[in-house]
C-alpha cells in the first residue's frame, strides 16, 4: 500500500504557463489584485467574495446583463441573493456564435456510431426544438421533464428549454417507473421528452411500459416527445418528427433573458429513501460556478475535448456539458462501461480531460489494465475522479498505468451544488490520497461538534461562505423547511454538508466519507473510507460494505460485507488475513464482528455505496421501507442484507 502523502506530481513551468488560471491571475494583477500563489487567491475569493465573484463577468464575457446592483443581498444563509437586477440565459452562454465552426459535441454510442455537432450544427438543432416547444405551450417557468440517455439529443432539449426559460429535469431511462414518478410528480411537467428503448452492454431495453406508467402518473402532461422508438407504443405519443412540425407562434428572442436566480434545471438527491428532494439550480449560479471550476480547476479551455463517463440521471452530466460554457467539445459515451471501453472512447475521441466515477478506477486497477499502453492517450492532460473517496492506492494506479504526465483531479462535492467544494488545480503539486485544494469562492471548513475550525483533523465539512450555485430553493418546499433542515440545521447560517473532511496545514484536504454513516469504535469515530482502502486492497474482494450497527449511547455490532472476486473464497486464511490488515492499519477496535460474502453491494444509480439503507435493514426497517429498488443500480443484491437476530 502507498502512503497517504507519497508525492506523485508537481507541474512543469510549461503547464504552470498555459494554465487557464495563470491566464486569471496576471488578469486580476493588472487590476490590482496580487495573488501570487493558489494559497493567496483562493484567501482572496473567500474573504473578498463579492470582488471574486463579480470578477467572473467581464474575465468570461458572460453574456448578459450584469446591471449597477450588488453583487449580493443578504449575508447570513439560507438567505443570500445573487446579483439582483441581472439578466442572462445559460443556453445563450453555451451557444456563442463565434464558436459556430468549433466542434461542440461528439455523440458515441456503444455500437461505436458517431454523431458530431459543430456549435453552429447544434444552434440550428436547438432552434428546432426551442420552436416546437413554443408551439407545444411552454413557456417561462413551465417544466420539461426527460427520460433520456447520454445522446446529443438530450443535450438540445436541455439547451432549448433553457432557451426558452422553462425548466429542465431528467432521469436516465435506466430509473425504473416508481423512481421516475417520485421525481417528476412532484415538479408537474407540462412535455416530457423520451426514448421507447435504449441500448446497454449489447442488449436493447424496452422502456414502453414504464413510460406508460409514467404518462398516467403525470396528469400535467401537454405532449410525449419519442425521440427514438416507436411513439405508438407510448400513450399518446409524438414522433419526433412530427413533433417538429407543430404548427404556431416561434418565440423571440431566441434566448429568453431571465433574472440570475431564474431556476436553470431541477436535480434530485439520490433518493434511496423517501421522495428525493427536488434541488433547483439557477441559470446565473450554474453559469459562474461551471466556469470557473472547470476552467480554472480542470483546466479546460476552447480547443479541448472533454470527456466524463456518466448517465444522464447524474450531476456529472450536468457539470460535462458546462464544457460548453468554454468552447470545448464535449463527448457523450452511451453504453457500458465494460473492460477498458472508457479508456478507449477517450483515445479514439482525442480526449484532452477525461473524468470518471471512483468505482472505475478502482475496477480498472482491479482488473490489470492499463490503459496508457494499450491506447493512444498522447493528449489526455488531466484525469478526474468523484463520487466516492478516493483512495491513495487508486492516486498512484493512474500515475502507473495510465501516465505519468498528467493531473490526477480527485474531486469532491455534490448534488446539492453540482460542483465540487475540493478538487484539482494545476498550480499545485498532487500527493496520494490528498485532494489539492479548496476550490476558488468555497470558503470550506472542518468543525468540530461545537462548531469550532479544526486544522489537520477530521471535522464536518461545511461552508462559512455562500456559493451562487447552492439552491435557490427545493421545489414545492413551503417556507424552505426542507432546505434549511438540510444543510443549516446543525450549524445556524453554516451549510453542513454531510461529509467528514481533513483540512491539512497546507491547504489539501482528505475527504473520509458520509458523517452520517460513521464508524464509532470504543470512542474513536473513523470514516468508511479509511475501511474501504484496506479492504479492497485485496486481490480477492471487488467491493465491500461496511456497517456499524450502534446507537446514540451503545456500541453496536461492526459488520463487513465482501463481494468476492471470481474463483475467490472466504475461507479462514482469506478470514485472517483480513481481520490482521484491519489491526494493523486501523486498530483493533475495528476488527469486524463478522465478515459475510455476499454477491454484490448495493448502489445507487450514481454509483454510490448504500450504507445508511443497509445499516436501517439490518436494524429491521423492512427493505421496501429503507431502499427504493428502483433508485438502485443492483437491487436484486438487497436480498443478501438481512435484520440482524
Amino acid at each position: 500500500m502507498i502512503k497517504e502523502g507519497t508525492l506523485l506530481w508537481e507541474p512543469s513551468a510549461e503547464v504552470v504557463e498555459r494554465a487557464q488560471l495563470t491566464r486569471y491571475l496576471r488578469w486580476l494583477a493588472e487590476r490590482g489584485v496580487e495573488a501570487g500563489t493558489y494559497d493567496e487567491l483562493w484567501r482572496w475569493s473567500v474573504t473578498e467574495t463579492d470582488a471574486f465573484w463579480d470578477s467572473l463577468w467581464p474575465f468570461f464575457d458572460v453574456r448578459g446583463e450584469r446591471g449597477t446592483g450588488p453583487v449580493r443581498t443578504g449575508t447570513e444563509m439560507p438567505g443570500v441573493r445573487w446579483f439582483p437586477g441581472a439578466t442572462l440565459n445559460y443556453a445563450g452562454n453555451a451557444l456563442r456564435p463565434e464558436h459556430a465552426d468549433r466542434l461542440a459535441v461528439i455523440g458515441r454510442a456503444e455500437s461505436g456510431a458517431e454523431r458530431r455537432l459543430t456549435y453552429g450544427e447544434l444552434a440550428a438543432e436547438v432552434r428546432r426544438v426551442r420552436r416546437a416547444l413554443h408551439r407545444q405551450g411552454v413557456r417561462r417557468g413551465d417544466r420539461v421533464a426527460a427520460y433520456l440517455p447520454n445522446t446529443p439529443d438530450a443535450l438540445v432539449f436541455l439547451l432549448a428549454t433553457a432557451s426558452l426559460g422553462a425548466i429542465w429535469s431528467c432521469c436516465s431511462p435506466d430509473f425504473g417507473a416508481p423512481s421516475v414518478i417520485d421525481r417528476f410528480s412532484q415538479i408537474e411537467p407540462v412535455v416530457l421528452v423520451a426514448v421507447e428503448s435504449y441500448v446497454y452492454n449489447g442488449r436493447v431495453f424496452s422502456r414502453a411500459a414504464e413510460l406508460g406508467d409514467i404518462v398516467a402518473a403525470l396528469p400535467s402532461l401537454r405532449a410525449t416527445v419519442v425521440v427514438a422508438g416507436d411513439p405508438k407504443a407510448v400513450p399518446g405519443g409524438l414522433g419526433y418528427e412530427e413533433f417538429l412540425a407543430t404548427e404556431g407562434d416561434d418565440p423571440d428572442p431566441e434566448f429568453a433573458a431571465v433574472p440570475f436566480d431564474h431556476p436553470l434545471w431541477i436535480v434530485y438527491s439520490s433518493g434511496t429513501t423517501g421522495l428525493p428532494k427536488p434541488i433547483v439550480h439557477s441559470h446565473g449560479g450554474i453559469v459562474l460556478e461551471h466556469l470557473k471550476a472547470l476552467s480554472f480547476h480542470q483546466d479546460i479551455g476552447p480547443g479541448d475535448v472533454f470527456f466524463w463517463f456518466t448517465t444522464t440521471g447524474w450531476m456529472m452530466w450536468n457539470y460535462l456539458v458546462g464544457g460548453l460554457l468554454l468552447g470545448a467539445t464535449v463527448v457523450l459515451y452511451d453504453g457500458a462501461p465494460t473492460g477498458d471501453t472508457v479508456w478507449r472512447v477517450a483515445a479514439e475521441t482525442g480526449t484532452t480531460y477525461l473524468g470518471v466515477g471512483v468505482p472505475y478506477i478502482l475496477a480498472s486497477g482491479k482488473a490489470g489494465l492499463t490503459p496508457g499502453a494499450d491506447h493512444d492517450l498522447s493528449r489526455l492532460r488531466g484525469v478526474g475522479a468523484t463520487g466516492s473517496p478516493l483512495p491513495p492506492e487508486g492516486f498512484a494506479w493512474v500515475y502507473e498505468a495510465v501516465g505519468a504526465d498528467l493531473l490526477l483531479g480527485s474531486l469532491s462535492g455534490g448534488t446539492d451544488v453540482c460542483t465540487g467544494f475540493v478538487g484539482p488545480s494545476v498550480l499545485l503539486p498532487l500527493r496520494a490520497g490528498v485532494i489539492q485544494c479548496a476550490g476558488l469562492g468555497a470558503a470550506v471548513a472542518a468543525f468540530d461538534e461545537e462548531g469550532r475550525p479544526l486544522v489537520g483533523e477530521v471535522g464536518e465539512l461545511v461552508l462559512t461562505r455562500p456559493m451562487p450555485s447552492m439552491p435557490v430553493f427545493f421545489w414545492n418546499d413551503p417556507g424552505d423547511e426542507r432546505y434549511q433542515d438540510s444543510y443549516f440545521s446543525v450549524y445556524p447560517g453554516i451549510w453542513r454538508h454531510g461529509d467528514w473532511i481533513k483540512v491539512l496545514p497546507d491547504g489539501g484536504c482528505v475527504i473520509y466519507g458520509r458523517s452520517d454513516s460513521t464508524l464509532n469504535r470504543g470512542g474513536v469515530r473513523m470514516g468508511t473510507a479509511d475501511f474501504y482502502r484496506v479492504v479492497e486492497a485485496f486481490d480477492e474482494i471487488l467491493d465491500s460494505l461496511v456497517i456499524d450497527t450502534g446507537r446514540l449511547g451503545s456500541e453496536g455490532r461492526l459488520l463487513l460485507y465482501v463481494q468476492l472476486a471470481p474463483g475467490a473464497e472466504l475461507d479462514d486464511d482469506l478470514l485472517g488475513r483480513l481481520r490482521s490488515a484491519l489491526r494493523s492499519s486501523l486498530s483493533p477496535r475495528h476488527v469486524p464482528d463478522e465478515i459475510v460474502g455476499v454477491p454484490g453491494v448495493p448502489r445507487t444509480l450514481s454509483g454510490k455505496k448504500l450504507e445508511i439503507p443497509v445499516r436501517k435493514i439490518l436494524l429491521g426497517t423492512p427493505v421496501a421501507e429503507a431502499a427504493n429498488p428502483d433508485s438502485l443500480a443492483n437491487p436484486e443484491v438487497l436480498s443478501a442484507y438481512r435484520p440482524l437476530e
